[in-house]
């Protein structure tokens, strides 16, 4: 579940998808309208796996924000405008079905530790860059969620505190967003760049996919807009390696899917060149293998993961 999308997935307990749907969040209907396109998702998502909905054991969902893992409340999420929406206990009413909500980048980095990028490793922490830049992190093999259940949230990490507000934190600096951004501004001052080209002309919207496009054909203003970025954010996660010592970092989100190793490797060279002591600098920093069915596989396993603990305590 996220501001702008929700994808919704039906996957099997080995954790291969079945059927999907996907749409609209219009986080600005409200939060009873958001949750009723969740159910109609997943009706949708049924249909195209050729199963029943009553059919389904539990459903997961991964959202933005603070959430309470526990009761499965979205404590705060500032992109779909939401306070202490209880939105497991709608769910699993609405539905008749056991429902787990955490944080989508929890959600996330849970289906890389077990099926993706980060299996058989215990303790570890997931970036992932999109609108923002979230986190999630994992130790001894549990994911961990803090007294506040915001542990992780890396994005936020202040790395400027001299810059005017809005432009202090990783988030600010080295998102999607802000890499966007600021390549639209030097081109707007007359920075040479192919990014308009291939954009064909439109500048309103400029995807991912076309930043990944010009920094491969080696568009100079792209490379050192995104180097930059990729440097800066390796010395914040480096920062949290020197802190917690962990084993592996893996980077995901809708830039890392289209840029893969042209991103993570300028990432990997910061982070390397800046964790301390020197053992740090042995972390491991990898791309995402889920890509963009991350979110949706790890939800599901946190999902099986509460019906397998029902089971043994019965």
């Amino acid at each position: 579940l996220g501001g702008t999308n929700m994808q919704i997935g039906v996957v099997s307990p080995e954790g291969k998808l079945l059927g999907r749907s996907k749409k609209k969040t219009r986080a600005e209907d409200g939060s009873a309208k958001v949750i009723q396109r969740i159910l109609d998702g997943i009706s949708e998502a049924c249909e195209d796996a050729k199963i029943l909905p009553r059919s389904l054991a539990a459903v997961g969902i991964g959202a933005p924000g603070a959430i309470d893992p526990a009761t499965g409340t979205v404590r705060e999420a500032p992109n779909l405008r939401w306070r202490d929406v209880p939105l497991a206990r709608i769910v699993s009413r609405k539905l008749n079905k056991p429902t787990v909500v955490d944080n989508d980048v929890r959600s996330a980095i849970w289906g890389e530790h077990r099926l993706g990028a980060a299996k058989g490793v215990s303790d570890c922490m997931g970036v992932w860059i999109g609108t923002g830049i979230g986190g999630g992190l994992i130790f001894h093999g549990r994911l961990y969620h803090g007294h506040t259940f915001t542990a992780g949230e890396i994005g936020h990490t202040t790395i400027f505190p001299n810059m005017p507000p809005g432009s202090r934190s990783l988030e600010n600096n080295c998102s999607r967003t802000a890499i966007v951004d600021r390549l639209l501004r030097l081109i707007r001052t007359n920075h040479a760049s192919m990014i308009p080209e291939l954009a064909d002309g439109d500048l309103s919207d400029v995807k991912a996919r076309v930043v990944a496009m010009a920094y491969a054909k080696g568009d100079k203003l792209t490379r050192t807009v995104v180097d930059n970025a990729a440097q800066t954010l390796g010395i914040g996660i480096a920062s949290a390696v020197t802190l917690l010592g962990l084993q592996r970092v893996v980077i995901g989100g809708g830039l890392t899917e289209a840029m893969g190793e042209q991103l993570v490797a300028p990432i990997r060279e910061s982070v390397r060149t800046h964790a301390a002591p020197e053992i740090c600098k042995r972390v491991e920093v990898v791309a995402t293998k889920l890509e963009a069915d991350a979110g949706l596989i790890g939800a599901a396993m946190l999902a099986a993961d509460k019906l397998s603990r029902a089971t043994r305590t019965r």
